[in-house]
């Protein structure tokens, strides 16, 4: 891969501010869609069972167009690459507050997750391009900065629902200022080519055996994360009965503790490793499942889904540094990972819907902790290799015995 010539110390810094604000853009997109889904459940009269079956949509999408991201990054270079992608996904928030109907709004969040999953794909693949070059870890601080964009997102999204505001103009608004900002953002990413004589990649980045069971634990963090996400606000309003802006708030405070726990994750991951942050943070959302079956309360409910983002914030990133290390083809491994993991984010919401319009939200957020849990009894397939001379002692502990 060739690109900039320039890769000193300023350029780098320049470049990794860049990409975070990208990864930022796009959590704010996100977060601006989940907070107004009870909206867009109104408009289009939708139930909790039909409502799912759209939400299944954008997992669809993303499932055929995320493969496709490898060939758009050496076609045209991972800024033009990226430039186009997140301007389409940015654009895209605009079409489910339209739709007036289920078959409108299914195709609306095709469209959706299929920009959703490959403008992903790219700049995650930027941002460990970016890593690597910088020689130390930046994934979660990018997820972090991620995590503060949904925060922005679903902020201003529950201003939005509070003042009964439509969806439609508030998600214009927000797509066109998103737009022009990850625009902006995208001319300080490093520009990365393709050399002419690479080969180009496979249209689907299949992951080797060795990476399967990371994707696994990605699966059940994002699972998690969008079911949080897409369904932490319907929750609040049909099983505890709140009114629309402090639903919406729920989504916020969920943004928030995942925003706060990825911007902080390389500290803790460095001092205490992989495992046995992954455990805790297990443990921690699970308490914050729990928490939201058994208690009727709101107050406790917000703090149990701000528990859930606490617990899985830093799983992401770290299964992209453990696909790294699981095989002879790096890049192959995290993308493989990375469709897996997506697309169980994008899988939640649909699953959550289809479980509650079976039984109850109750029984789809039991269903929830149940994955939680596995990220505790699963931890140790992130395990790192063999620390080098003068690591810390959490590494050392962590790899003591383990073959490389």
């Amino acid at each position: 891969m060739t690109g900039d010539i320039d890769l000193s110390p300023a350029r780098l810094r320049r470049a990794r501010f860049a990409i975070a604000a990208v990864f930022c853009a796009h959590g704010a997109v996100t977060g601006s869609f989940a907070t107004r889904i009870p909206w867009i459940q109104d408009h289009a009269e939708l139930s909790a069972g039909t409502l799912g079956l759209a939400l299944a949509f954008p997992a669809l999408g993303a499932a055929l167009a995320m493969p496709l991201a490898g060939r758009v990054n050496h076609r045209f270079g991972a800024r033009t690459a990226l430039r186009g992608l997140l301007a389409l996904w940015t654009l895209s928030l605009i079409l489910p507050s339209l739709a007036p109907n289920l078959p409108a709004l299914c195709a609306a969040l095709f469209v959706y997750g299929a920009t959703s999953g490959m403008s992903d794909v790219a700049m995650n693949a930027l941002g460990v391009e970016t890593e690597n070059r910088l020689g130390r870890s930046v994934m979660s601080s990018l997820h972090g900065m991620w995590s503060v964009g949904a925060l922005l997102g679903s902020a201003a999204g529950t201003v939005a629902a509070h003042a009964g505001a439509d969806a439609r103009l508030h998600h214009l608004v927000a797509a066109l200022v998103l737009t022009a900002a990850g625009l902006a953002a995208v001319q300080g990413v490093l520009d990365l080519r393709s050399d002419q004589e690479e080969e180009a990649p496979p249209r689907f980045a299949l992951p080797p055996r060795s990476a399967l069971l990371i994707g696994a634990m990605g699966f059940c963090a994002v699972f998690a994360e969008g079911a949080s996400l897409d369904w932490s606000a319907v929750y609040l309003r049909d099983v505890l009965d709140t009114d629309a802006g402090l639903a919406a708030a729920s989504t916020t405070a969920f943004a928030l503790t995942m925003a706060v726990a990825r911007l902080a994750g390389d500290r803790v991951v460095d001092r205490f490793g992989a495992v046995r942050t992954v455990r805790a943070g297990g443990a921690v959302a699970t308490a914050g499942g729990l928490i939201v079956v058994s208690v009727r309360e709101p107050a406790a409910a917000m703090a149990g889904f701000g528990l859930i983002g606490l617990g899985i914030a830093v799983v992401v990133p770290l299964a992209f540094a453990a696909a790294a290390r699981s095989g002879p083809a790096p890049a192959q491994a995290i993308a493989g990972v990375a469709t897996i993991t997506y697309t169980s984010g994008l899988i939640a919401p649909s699953a959550i819907g289809a479980v509650a319009d079976a039984t109850s939200l109750v029984v789809s957020f039991g269903l929830v902790t149940l994955l939680a849990f596995m990220l505790v009894a699963g931890a140790a397939v992130l395990r790192q290799k063999p620390a080098a001379p003068g690591a810390s002692a959490a590494d050392r502990d962590e790899t003591a015995g383990i073959r490389p």
